[in-house]
Order: C-alpha cells, then structure tokens, then sequence
C-alpha cells in the first residue's frame, strides 16, 4: 500500500479517539475506502470505512477531522488523464448520492486536464424512463456540473449516443468469450439462486442458444487481480465471492452491465474511473474480464473509489429514496446552494460548501 505510513497512525486515532465500547467492525470489500452518515438524528451516530475496516463512531468533530484528513491523501499525483466519464442510468431521479460523484469526478477532470464524457447507460430497457434521462440534462445543468462529450439533451442521446448503438460490439465481444470457451448457459431462477447461493450450472454444458438462458463467466477465483489506484498504488486482490461466475449477458439477451462498460469505456478512451466504494467488486470483475476478452489495454486504467452517502440505516442511497433526489429537493424551493450544503453536512465537512468546486475543493485540496 502506497500510503500504508499515514494509515496506521489515523487507524490508531480511530481507535483511540471512540474506544473498544463505541468501535464495531464489519467486513468490507474495498481496502481504500472512507465514509461516514449520521446513522440517528438525535442520537448521532457515524459510520468509516478505513483500510478495509468499517468504525461505528459517536464523534461528529473526529468524523469532520477524519472524511477531510483521509480524502486529501489522495490527490498528489501530478499526472494528466485523456477523458474521465459520469455515467447515470435513467432509472430514477439522481440523488445527492450521485452529485457528490459527479463532483469529485469533475474536480479530478479538471486537475488532471482530462476531458469528461456523459455516458448514460440505458440498456435495462425495461427500468428506463423518459422523465428519468430528461432529469439527467435538467440536474446537471441545474448544478452547474459540466461535461465536454456526450449528448446534449434526451434526443441528441437517443439519436446519437444511446447504448443501443453500440449492440454490435457488444454482441462481438460476447461472440469472442463464447468461442473462446470463456462462458456457459445458466437456467437457473432467482429463487434456485438464493436457494443454492449461487449458479449450479457451470458444469452442466446447457447450450448456450437454450433459450431464456443467460451467460455467465467462467471466473478464475484464485487469481490475483492488479488495480491500479488513483493514488499510485497497485492494489492486488483476489475476485471477491460474490462475483463468481458473473453475468455477461441476460436471460433477455441483452449484455449485461459488466461487460458493456469495459467496451464504452475503451471505445470512448477512458483512462480515469470514478465510481463509489460499492463498486470496487465490480472493478474487480470487470479488470478479469477485460484480460479474457483480450482487451489489454484496459489494465492501464486508473480507478478512484470515492466515499459513499449513507442513508440512516447505514445502506446506500437508492434513487427510491425520493427525499434525496434533487428533483425533490427543488420542487421544494431549494437552491444549488442548499443541495451542496446537505452534501456537505452529510459528509460531515468542516465547511459547507455552495457548489460543486467548492464540495470537492474541500474533499481533494
């Protein structure tokens, strides 16, 4: 680990600071991760990832200290980026969860003079939603957040940029992985699934044109995957359980998620990936199957895993949780400055920040 002479000293102070009765650890996949929530309005109550290690802690002014303390450790390296992206899916309304993302990855654009794509990503046709891609252009623009390629508006995406323009490299991609032998058919339900804990198909030799089957990746669980951190570390890890034999493409027919971001990634030259800590399996999976599809060039990318916002219960923020939609938010008279200055004192941040500069400014100065 790149910073592993800072982390022992603030894991120390972790400790120290809410002793053994206020400090429970729990599991977590993502060795560089921080974040914090207020987890009870009256009784506060604050959640940090640290080196793999989660911390329940009682101490509003240790959290300001620590979210400013940790995050600023990882954006020394004076390096220049091609192109970063922002990549919402028109399945609900974007959330404060989404714009403290797309803030930390137009801040890091912006230092490393990389330009920033708008990659919507919308081939869950069944979930996409007209009023949901208008939202995208209508938030962004409202926030002020910018970005230098993609679509300009929900026409210009759907004539120009849609994922469903690019079906032909993702279907040549799946082609390969099943010529290569790379793949297998899986029947199983969702309930045979959570019944089994995972697919028993694997070696079962269903054809792969069965019909309503999906294809599922013939994972290497032992090998050891390089993650190149934003930092300057090389983080090695294994692909986590949960991803053993990984979707690639749906009972539908459509290519699945992990597959078709590594293809828009490569096709649109990204060399920068900002995403949230609940993604670093997802990174794990994707750096596998991009060295199975032959596509080298992807293990040069740079990841950076940013903090989550946590709702109460200590979960991620969903886009079903409307209270924290900007949408929401506006239609009850709030301002751009009233949207990052929640951000803020949900992140706990030593100052409330009015815009987007300022949020990641305070995060990555």
């Amino acid at each position: 680990m790149a910073s592993g002479g800072s982390a022992i000293p603030l894991l120390r102070r972790v400790e120290g600071c809410v002793g053994q009765e206020n400090a429970r650890r729990r599991a977590h996949p993502c060795s560089r991760t921080f974040h914090c929530a207020p987890s009870q309005e009256g009784n506060r109550t604050f959640y940090i990832s640290f080196q793999g290690t989660d911390y329940l802690l009682h101490s509003p002014s240790f959290v300001s200290w620590a979210i400013h303390q940790s995050l600023t450790k990882l954006t020394s390296a004076p390096i220049h980026f091609n192109k970063t992206r922002i990549a919402p899916t028109p399945s609900g309304f974007l959330h404060v969860g989404n714009i403290l993302s797309f803030s930390i990855t137009a801040a890091l654009a912006r230092k490393h003079g990389a330009k920033i794509l708008l990659r919507i990503d919308d081939l869950d046709r069944a979930r996409v939603n007209q009023e949901y891609l208008t939202d995208i252009f209508d938030t962004l623009r409202f926030l002020g957040i910018p970005w230098d390629e993609g679509s300009r508006n929900a026409d210009d995406f759907e004539a120009r940029f849609s994922q469903m323009h690019r079906m032909q490299l993702y279907n040549d991609a799946l082609e390969q992985l099943a010529a290569s032998g790379f793949v297998f058919a899986c029947t199983c339900s969702r309930k045979q699934l959570i019944e089994a804990g995972n697919c028993v198909c694997l070696n079962k030799q269903i054809p792969l044109n069965t019909p309503e089957a999906s294809w599922r990746l013939r994972t290497d669980q032992a090998a050891t995957l390089r993650v190149k951190n934003y930092d300057g570390a090389i983080i090695q890890a294994p692909l986590p359980a949960e991803m053993e034999s990984f979707v690639v493409r749906k009972k539908d027919g459509f290519p699945a998620y992990q597959l078709t971001s590594i293809i828009d990634d490569l096709f649109y030259g990204i060399d920068l990936i900002v995403r949230g800590e609940d993604l670093w399996a997802s990174t794990l999976a994707q750096i596998q199957l991009a060295a199975m599809m032959g596509k080298a060039t992807f293990s040069n990318t740079v990841f950076y895993h940013h903090p989550l916002l946590l709702e109460g219960d200590g979960k991620k923020l969903s886009k079903s949780a409307g209270s924290t939609s900007v949408r929401y938010l506006r239609q009850e008279g709030r301002s751009v400055a009233d949207v990052f200055g929640l951000i803020s004192a949900l992140l706990m941040l030593p100052e409330k920040a009015n815009n987007w500069q300022q949020l990641a400014g305070f995060i990555l100065s």
